[in-house]
């Protein structure tokens, strides 16, 4: 596929400097890009590769020096540079029908233009939406809704009753609504609780390998719509996790807890159940949160904390032992002063 840049910019929104007629086929980074290719500046600091780079064009923030370069110039070059690799390498596969060696039940319900693959299992009264590719391994127990344009990889297990919105994604190995940790105590013993809600997936909503997304005990846990999640990743019974959060691998939320609107948990973030984290907040990396944060909080630490007084903080950690033995000094130091006095007097 070859694009001139004037196709290019109308495709992205942006403005061409230069040679509006020159073509690209393919894009590839500043330090790799070649003749007939595009590529991008979206940080500043590397903004004097942009005068070596052998690209034919570079995607630029308004106003960056392009070096005698053709541009393309984006408010967003990151977000331009995301949209021009899915116009050059994803391609929507053609639809392949139930294969040979998959499991469908007699009594599900198929959408049109539908792949499943072989050692897919698909259980009773489970309802495919349209153009859905469930990959080898995948097993849908009973009870199941998938939407449209929803591909399941390898190994995936959903668990009865759960419900999958319209074009997600999930990825290998993910399992989705297995049971909620929840037990009470008989005596020395635990008795286990039944689990018998389930998790719902709402549109466009991306869950990366070996997550894990737990059914309610009575009702839901619900990922809301546009919510990515990365690789490794535990989300517990009962939990809501609001629209457009991004939650990165190692992450843990425990039972009960909700998340705002655009919420982000850095990687290996611990959130304490049942409490709230209100709309746009940032949990930083390692971070411990035991109890309720505002909108719009920006916390790091165990236990979370201001981010900016954290920062301070962590300047500290290093020089406690210095510290300590300065205050050790300094009482004794206190101790001399005040037997001296006692002596005088």
């Amino acid at each position: 596929m070859k694009k001139t840049l004037k196709e290019l910019a109308e495709y992205l929104g942006g403005k061409v400097i230069g040679d509006e007629t020159a073509e690209v086929s393919g894009l590839a980074g500043l330090d790799e890009a070649r003749e007939g290719q595009i590529t991008f500046l979206a940080n500043p600091k590397y903004a004097g590769k942009v005068a070596a780079t052998g690209a034919t064009a570079v995607v630029l923030p308004p106003g960056a020096e392009r070096h005698g370069k053709n541009a393309i110039e984006c408010a967003n070059p990151y977000l331009a540079f995301a949209k021009l690799l899915t116009l050059f390498h994803v391609r929507t596969p053609a639809p392949r029908g139930v294969m040979e060696g998959a499991f469908v039940s007699s009594t599900a319900t198929i959408g049109t233009d539908v792949t499943i693959y072989p050692g897919a299992f698909v259980g009773e009264r489970v309802t495919l939406g349209e153009r859905v590719t469930l990959h080898p391994g995948v097993v849908l127990y009973d009870d199941v809704i998938i939407g449209d344009d929803v591909t399941i990889h390898a190994n995936v297990s959903v668990r009865e009753r759960c419900r999958i919105g319209s074009r997600v994604i999930i990825h290998c190995g993910v399992v989705i609504g297995s049971d909620g940790f929840g037990y009470a105590p008989d005596g020395p013993r635990n008795y286990k609780i039944p689990q018998i809600g389930i998790v719902v997936i709402e549109e466009d909503v991306e869950i990366g390998a070996n997550t894990t997304i737990d059914r309610a005990a009575l009702q839901v846990t619900r990922i809301r719509r546009g919510t990515k999640i990365d690789n490794l990743v535990q989300i517990a019974h009962n939990c809501e996790i609001g629209e457009d959060c991004i939650i990165v691998s190692q992450a843990g939320v425990a039972g009960s807890a909700k998340l705002g609107k655009h919420v982000t948990l850095a990687g290996q973030v611990a959130v304490a159940g049942h409490l709230t984290i209100g709309d746009n907040s940032m949990v930083g990396g390692k971070s411990g949160v035991p109890g309720n944060l505002p909108a719009n909080s920006m916390v790091s630490g165990i236990p979370a904390f201001n981010h900016k007084d954290w920062l301070k903080a962590s300047i500290v950690f290093p020089k406690l032992p210095e510290l300590r033995k300065t205050v050790s000094l300094l009482e004794k130091r206190v101790r001399e002063l005040e037997e001296k006095q006692t002596v005088s007097s």
